[in-house]
Order: C-alpha cells, then structure tokens, then sequence
C-alpha cells in the first residue's frame, strides 16, 4: 500500500535517512522543515543547533539527493506559544520543563500532524530512535539512542499517524547509510542543549524574560543559609550555583516555592522521593490502568528506569496517576514526564506534579 508522508526534515542525518528509507519503500514522500523562529539569529548555530538557517539548507539539500519535493512550514508562532513561552511559565511556577518533550507533544505531533492530514497526507516520518510495534511506541534497539521517553506524551491517534524508520538501527547504522547514500549530513554532530537559548545560559535566558527576583535560601530547618537571584533559575538536585561551598557536606535545591521566591536546600539524601503524583495522563499503548499494576517508569530523557506500582485515580482536579516505586529516586523534579513502560513497550504517560518520600508521608 502507497502512502502519502510528510517527512519532517531537521537538517540532521537521523531525519535525512529516516526520509530516504520511507521513499525506497515506494511512498509518495514530501519533506518539510520547521522554520521554529522569526528571528533565527537568535537560535543556535551551527552543529549545536536543530532548527536553525543552516538545518533548513541541509534538509533541502538532502531532499534534492533523495528526490523528493521539499518545503519550509513556518510554526514560529506556535513554536512560541506552545513551548517558549510555556518553558518560562513552568519555571516561574518552580518546574522543571522538558522543552523538547514538548516541541514533539505540541508542535511535531499536533500542528504539524493537524496540517499534514488537512493537507491529504497519512502519515508524518520522523528521525526518531524509537520502533512502532503493533500500534505501540516501543524502545530503539540503539538503547543509547532510544528517545521513547520524549515521544510517551503522545496519544493512540497521533501514533496512528506516525512513522519511525530508524528504530531497527543503530546511530551508527544510519551515519555509515547517509554516507553510502551520498547525503551530506552523515557526518554532522548531533544537536544538543535548548535550541532557543542561544548561548546556553538558561539561567539568563529566564532572568531576561522574568526579571531578577532575589530571595532567601534555606535550610530543611527553614534558616536562612544564602540569597539567590530569582528561584526559577533552579531545579530540583542542582549542587552548583548555590555559591553555598561544596565539601564536606554539600547541599542540593531539596525544593522550590515560587510564591515566597524560597530555595530549600539539604543533604543528597533528602532527595529521595518513593512516592510520585502525576497529572494530564495519557495512555497510548493501554487502557488506563485502574487497578495497581507493576510496571516500569522512566523520570527523565535517557535517565535510569525504576520498578514501580503504578494506577490511574480521579483526584481534586482531574485524572491524576499514582507512581510508587520500589527503590527511592532522587533529582525527581516537577515537570518532567514519568513514562511508564511493559518491558520495551509505552503504556503511557504523565507530568510530574509532586513527590514525596514514604517515611515521611505518613
């Protein structure tokens, strides 16, 4: 069966060899890149960036080598709205944003899947690492590689619509491809840090957007132990930038409280949460599970996987799930995505709203 797909083309040599192995299947391919800002000077460069002038003249120069149409979609404004502004709002309310989590959740698999299906395509390719599997998201055989974790928000009807080429593959395997396919981008550096602070000073980038805000930091003991610039320039496990010293007892953020502008800070061991509230779940390889199910979750991208019970609730404001794992994490932080996985397979997902620790729950 011939599809119609709209491959989205980064500029980098995953998205490259992703469209090329969709059109030797005998599809009818059409590439499109994102052009994500007004002002794309203000975006990364170079081999850091994802989204930027020289990606979008990568990615038609690959399309020219496989032959296939190719177009340059502009999603500034929702890029903006959707992910930019939502990164400040979530750090100024003391979370810790996955801003490429979002990027794929609201703008690769919403708006640009919303146009693609307008438009008479059936599906969109992407260069991810992850395999589909009887309508399933299920882990790269590239464990190193896999990106499961930042593709868990999406639903059943956006997986529907989906294609990930290179799931079978190694990071590898799909460089020495490009090459063999005359693309070239075999060569070029993976993209890294956030694509809309150029410099890579997060810190500033918020500081610029929200204003410096100084306040207290504190101890477990609710003494004030330092100052700070604005707490949303923090996140849950951070050491540095304290200016608190190091040894012999350093001390990580413990928490953060946007309204009193407070940073509390404590020894590593009072970071370990067993307990974990998540809010706006989404189910896309099951029914929600209303009963306690023993599964696995993962925290953050590439971050460890956990053991846990996990269920689905109604809770004060919604459908809430419930995540008890079997050893203590530390570094949790709200905001992030708890995914939740059987075996190499998603079950589904939720943002992180709080955590705690058993013992001192009860």
């Amino acid at each position: 069966m011939t599809l119609r797909v709209l491959a989205a083309m980064s500029g980098g040599v995953d998205s490259a060899v992703a469209a090329a192995r969709v059109a030797e299947a005998g599809h009818d391919v059409t590439g499109v890149h994102l052009a994500l800002s007004k002002n794309p000077q203000s975006y990364r460069t170079g081999a850091r960036g994802c989204c930027t002038v020289e990606d979008s003249h990568d990615a038609r120069r690959a399309a020219d080598v496989i032959g296939i149409p190719f177009y340059v979609w502009d999603m500034s404004e929702e890029f903006d709205r959707e992910v930019v502004q939502d990164f400040v709002a979530e750090y100024e309310a003391g979370n810790t944003p996955n801003p490429c989590l979002r990027c794929n959740e609201k703008i690769k698999f919403e708006a640009v899947l919303d146009r693609a299906v307008a438009l008479g395509f059936d599906a969109v390719a992407t260069g991810h690492h992850v395999r589909k599997i009887d309508g399933r998201l299920v882990r790269s055989v590239d464990q190193a590689k896999d990106q499961s974790y930042v593709l868990g928000v999406l639903d059943a009807g956006q997986l529907e619509h989906a294609l990930f080429p290179l799931g079978d593959c190694t990071k590898d395997e799909v460089r020495a491809e490009a090459e063999r396919r005359g693309l070239s981008v075999a060569d070029k550096p993976d993209s890294h840090d956030i694509c809309f602070i150029a410099d890579g000073d997060t810190a500033g980038f918020l500081n610029r957007r929200i204003g410096e805000k100084p306040g207290p930091i504190q101890d477990e003991d609710g003494n004030v132990v330092g100052t700070h610039n604005g707490s949303h320039t923090f996140t849950i496990g951070q050491r540095k930038g304290l200016g608190l010293g190091g040894s012999p007892n350093p001390r990580y953020v413990l928490s953060i409280e946007p309204v009193g502008n407070t940073v509390t800070v404590g020894p590593r061991e009072s970071l370990r949460v067993d307990r974990i509230t998540g809010v706006r779940p989404v189910w896309s390889g099951s029914e929600p599970l209303a009963e306690p199910t023993e599964c696995h979750v993962q925290l953050r991208a590439h971050g460890e996987v956990y053991p846990a019970t996990v269920w689905q609730r109604e809770g004060a404001e919604g459908e809430e799930l419930v995540v008890r794992l079997a050893e203590p994490a530390t570094g949790v932080a709200a905001g992030q995505a708890v995914v939740v996985y059987e075996g190499d397979a998603v079950l589904g997902s939720a943002t992180i709203a709080s955590t705690s620790r058993a013992a001192a729950s009860v």
